[in-house]
C-alpha cells in the first residue's frame, strides 16, 4: 500500500504535549516502546527505593575513591591546617561507629514517620492521592541522605586501623602506624551536618505536605500546568469534529489501566504503512484482552502492525497522571465529597477544592480543545480529538461534585461565585451558556437537598448569579 497523509486520532487531546506533527523521512526502529519506557519511569520517580539505592551507590564509589587518595599519601596536605585536629584510629572508628548507627537508626525513624503520613493522608483525602506523596522529593531525597550517609560512613570505617593491625587481618604489632584516612573522615563528618539539616527540614516539611491547603494547591497547580500544555492554543471556536474511523479494529491483549500512549511512535506506524489510526481509549481508561485500543484506516491489519500499535500503550494497575488530565480533575472533585460527607463535614475543605476546580474550568475555557491544526502542510500528521468538549470538562468537575456541593450551604454559596468568576474571563458564548447551565443544575440540585433560610439563601445567590451573568 502506497503511503499517504495520514492521521492519529485519540479520544482526547490532552494525552500530548503539543497538537502538531510533521511525518520523519526515517523509520523508527522496531524495537522501541517508548510507551513502556515512560512507564517505568514514572513508576521509579513514585517510588521509595531509587534515590537511597542511588545514593548508596555514590556513596560508597565516594568512599572507595577517597579512601585511596588517603592511602596513597596524596592528602598530606591536610596536616598543613593547624585548625583541623588530625583523628588517632580509636577516635575515628568511635566516630564512624556513632555516624553509621545514627544515621541507619534515623533513616528507619523517617521512613516509619513517612508511611504513617501517606497512611494518614491517603485515608483522610483518598487512595488517589497516595501517588502524589509517592513523588515527594523532599521525603525521598530526606531518606536517601541518611542511607547514603551511613553507607559512606561504614566504608571508611573498615579502612581505619590501628597500630597492631595490618591489612590482611594478620597482628605484627609495631611494624605499622595504624591507618586513618583523614580526609574520608572530615567528608564523613561534613556529611553527619549535612543530615541533620535533612532532618530539620524533614520535620517541617512532612507536617506541611500534609495539610490540606498543600495537598489542594500541588493537585491545583499540576493541574493548571498539564492544561497549558496540553491545549497550548487559543480558542478560536468553529472546531469541527473528525469523522470516526471504521476500518480494522486492533484490540487489547492484556488488562490494565493506560497508563502512556506513545503518540509519536503511533505516527510513525502510520505514515509507515499508509493508514489512518483512530484510538477508542485515552490515557486514563481501563481494558481488558479484546477491548478495542484503535481502529485503523483500511481493513486489514498484519499481525506485525497489530502488535507494534499494541507496544504503543503502556498499561498499569492503576491511574497515574502523566498523561491523563482526569486524574487530577478527580482528585480535586474527591477532595471535596469526603470533605462534605457526614463522617467529616469540612465544607471549608470543599471550598478550597471549589477554587481550583474554577481556575482550571477559567482555564480550559480559553483553550483550543480540538487540539489539531494543519497549518497549511497537506503532509502533516495531525493528532484529532473524536470527543470530550468544554462541557465534558465541565461535568466532570463541578457536575461530579454537584450533589455533595448542593446539599452544604457554604459550598453551594461559593460554587456559584467560582463559576460566575470563570465565566467571566472565558470569551466564547457557547461556553459560557454551559456554565450558566451548570449553575441551573446546582439550584435545582439544591432545591432537593435543602430547606428553610438555607434554601432562600441559596436561591437569593443565584438571583444575583443571573443579573451578574447577564452583565458579562
Amino acid at each position: 500500500m502506497a503511503n499517504r497523509p495520514c492521521r492519529v486520532q485519540p479520544l482526547q487531546p490532552y494525552s500530548i504535549p503539543g497538537v502538531m506533527f510533521t511525518r520523519q523521512q526515517k523509520e523508527p526502529p522496531d524495537q522501541i516502546m517508548l510507551a513502556r519506557l515512560r512507564s517505568l519511569l514514572f513508576a521509579v520517580n513514585a517510588s521509595y527505593w531509587f534515590f537511597p539505592a542511588l545514593f548508596a551507590l555514590l556513596a560508597g564509589l565516594l568512599a572507595i575513591g577517597l579512601v585511596h587518595l588517603d592511602a596513597t599519601g596524596r592528602t598530606a596536605w591536610l596536616e598543613d591546617f593547624p585548625l583541623i585536629d588530625l583523628a588517632q584510629p580509636d577516635s575515628a572508628s568511635n566516630m564512624l561507629t556513632v555516624i553509621a548507627g545514627s544515621m541507619i537508626g534515623v533513616a528507619s525513624t523517617v521512613f516509619s514517620i513517612t508511611i504513617a503520613a501517606v497512611a494518614y493522608a491517603s485515608g483522610t483525602y483518598g487512595p488517589r492521592l497516595l501517588t502524589n506523596f509517592m513523588e515527594d522529593r523532599g521525603n525521598q531525597l530526606s531518606l536517601a541522605t541518611f542511607i547514603g550517609t551511613f553507607v559512606y560512613a561504614l566504608m571508611v570505617l573498615r579502612s581505619v586501623r590501628s597500630a597492631h593491625e595490618v591489612p590482611g587481618g594478620g597482628q605484627q604489632a609495631g611494624e605499622l602506624a595504624g591507618f586513618v584516612p583523614q580526609l574520608s573522615l572530615l567528608v564523613a563528618f561534613a556529611l553527619m551536618l549535612v543530615s541533620v539539616a535533612v532532618l530539620v527540614f524533614f520535620l517541617h516539611h512532612i507536617p506541611s505536605s500534609i495539610r490540606i491547603n498543600s495537598v489542594l494547591e500541588n493537585i491545583g497547580e499540576r493541574l493548571l500546568a498539564m492544561i497549558r500544555d496540553c491545549f497550548p492554543g487559543d480558542n478560536r471556536g468553529g472546531q469541527v469534529r473528525a469523522q470516526a474511523i471504521e476500518g480494522a479494529e486492533i484490540a487489547a491483549s492484556t488488562t490494565g489501566y493506560i497508563r502512556v500512549i506513545d503518540f509519536d511512535r503511533l505516527r510513525d506506524l502510520a505514515a509507515k504503512h499508509g493508514t489512518d489510526v483512530g484510538l477508542v481509549v485515552r490515557a486514563g481508561d481501563f481494558v481488558h484482552p479484546g477491548k478495542s485500543l484503535a481502529r485503523l484506516g483500511s481493513t486489514d491489519a498484519g499481525k506485525d502492525l497489530v502488535a507494534e500499535i499494541r507496544d504503543c500503550f503502556a498499561l498499569g494497575g492503576s491511574r497515574t497522571p502523566e498523561q491523563d488530565l482526569e486524574f487530577s480533575i478527580d482528585e480535586l472533585v474527591e477532595i471535596a465529597l469526603r470533605a462534605l460527607s457526614p463522617g467529616i463535614n469540612d465544607p471549608f475543605t470543599a471550598i478550597t477544592a471549589v477554587h481550583w476546580l474554577g481556575a482550571a474550568t477559567a482555564e480550559l475555557g480559553n483553550r483550543d480543545l480540538s487540539g489539531h491544526s494543519r497549518d497549511g502542510d497537506e503532509d502533516a500528521c495531525t493528532v484529532i480529538p473524536l470527543e470530550d468538549d468544554f462541557d465534558h470538562f465541565v461535568g466532570r468537575g463541578f457536575g461530579a461534585a454537584r450533589t455533595a456541593l448542593a446539599a452544604n450551604r457554604l459550598a453551594a454559596l461559593v460554587t456559584f461565585d467560582a463559576i460566575l468568576s470563570a465565566a467571566r474571563v472565558i470569551d466564547d458564548e457557547s461556553r459560557r451558556g454551559l456554565l450558566e447551565r451548570e449553575a441551573g443544575l446546582l439550584l435545582e440540585q439544591a432545591e432537593k437537598a435543602l430547606c428553610g433560610p438555607d434554601l432562600e439563601e441559596v436561591r437569593a445567590r443565584h438571583a444575583s448569579f443571573g443579573k451578574a451573568f447577564a452583565e458579562i
